[in-house]
């Protein structure tokens, strides 16, 4: 499934579960420097858009499109790989957790770092050190994940001569994305978080009740606690998310 009839398939509830988290974005809004007009690239819902600054959306699926709130940015359905400007239209662009989702995200970071002057891009580091086996998610329950390909942020980086800079997740995150409730496993359960998170798709059903079982088991016998009390006194977690900033 590619990544537009995916959204146009599980992205009802987006404007429900993902939602700007406001420390996370003070770090993305001052990554964009003194950038005045900001490209938003696989905008989804808008999360995340500064509001200070003269913002135009691109976003190819029109279930997400459909959600945006009343006078929030311009959106137009485009794709990353192919953005529909010329060279240096924007001061910057910022593309926020959706990078992993296009055909071709090295063509779509190379686009973007031609349009504007900055990047600024919100992803996950997928090596086996910060993300395989330091979040538990995928190192207890989903092996698939843990079996998928990494190294994307740096293949990223290195494509358009990017920086990267640590995104610490609070534990309290309002953005569900997929390590936000890396201390409130409860919420893993819910099956309008879940659906918010379009790595659960990825990993098929089977694979996805299987885990939320097991999660269920290990929360109710307090396996789960004791497995990783190294966690329940932390406020944040790196947990592999990093700002690529050209």
């Amino acid at each position: 499934m590619d990544s537009v009839a995916l959204y146009d398939t599980i992205g009802g509830t987006y404007s429900v579960t993902r939602r700007t988290e406001p420390r996370i974005a003070v770090q993305v809004w001052a990554a964009l420097g003194d950038a005045r007009t900001v490209l938003n690239v696989g905008a989804g819902t808008g999360s995340y858009e500064p509001p200070d600054r003269v913002v135009t959306a691109v976003e190819p699926s029109a279930v997400m499109r459909a959600q945006r709130r009343a006078g929030s940015a311009r959106c137009l359905a485009a794709t990353a790989e192919r953005l529909p400007f010329p060279d240096r239209a924007f001061d910057a662009a910022m593309a926020i957790g959706t990078v992993h989702h296009w055909p071709d995200p090295v063509a779509g970071v190379r686009e973007m770092r031609r349009v504007a002057g900055r990047v600024v891009v919100f992803t996950c580091d997928t090596t086996e050190e910060s993300w395989r086996q330091r979040f538990w998610l995928t190192r207890d329950y989903l092996p698939e994940i843990a079996a998928s390909p990494v190294g994307l942020a740096t293949r990223l980086a290195a494509a358009i001569d990017a920086r990267t800079e640590p995104v610490p997740v609070p534990w309290d995150c309002a953005d569900g994305f997929f390590e936000a409730y890396w201390r409130r496993p409860e919420a893993y359960l819910d099956e309008t978080v879940r659906r918010g998170i379009s790595l659960w798709s990825a990993v098929g059903p089977d694979a996805e009740q299987r885990a939320v079982a097991e999660l269920g088991a290990d929360i109710a016998s307090s396996r789960w606690a004791e497995r990783n009390r190294d966690l329940l006194h932390l406020d944040t977690a790196d947990l592999g998310l990093r700002l690529l900033i050209t």
